[in-house]
């Protein structure tokens, strides 16, 4: 991650000041179980002070393709692998000040492995049912933008 400043010209000709994060990119993946069952992961955001409950995600490493990235944060995070992976969509965090690019997935036939989080991460899984993580998108409970958007998609999907 960087953050860089850029003096720009707008199109009226006045001057401005753009602060930009340039990001690597991230992929995100609604790990889908039989019956439905999603595999969550529960970790403190200190950035908001919060435990948050999501789907699994992580950043790109340098000369990594979204869907290894992909493969291995399902891992790491949960324990899980899978066997079917499947892009379901892409967009920017925020492109007012961001690069960040997310690539979503859709993960089936997952079978257990061995969890490995970064040093860093203090992580929880939860395995929900589809319809109970809708529930806690619409009461608020869930309220991380890029799990709303991977469940909402995969709704679509199925």
């Amino acid at each position: 991650m960087n953050l860089r400043v850029d003096e720009v010209i707008l199109d009226d000709g006045q001057p401005a000041t753009r602060e930009i994060v340039e990001h690597a990119g991230a992929t995100a993946i609604v790990p889908l179980l039989e019956g439905n069952q999603v595999v969550l992961v529960r970790q403190y955001r200190y950035p908001i002070g919060l435990n948050l409950l999501e789907i699994p995600a992580g950043t790109l490493e340098s000369g990594e393709s979204p869907n290894e990235c992909a493969r291995r944060e399902l891992e790491e995070e949960t324990g899980f692998k899978c066997e079917e992976l499947n892009k379901i969509l892409e967009c920017y965090v925020a492109p007012g000040y961001s690069t960040e690019k997310i690539h979503f997935y859709l993960a089936r036939k997952l079978s257990k492995g061995h969890s490995n989080p970064d040093e860093d991460e203090r992580i929880n899984v939860e395995i929900i049912s589809l319809a109970e993580v809708v529930n806690k998108i619409r009461n608020g409970e869930i309220c991380d933008a890029k799990t709303i958007c991977g469940v909402f998609r995969t709704l679509d999907l199925i």
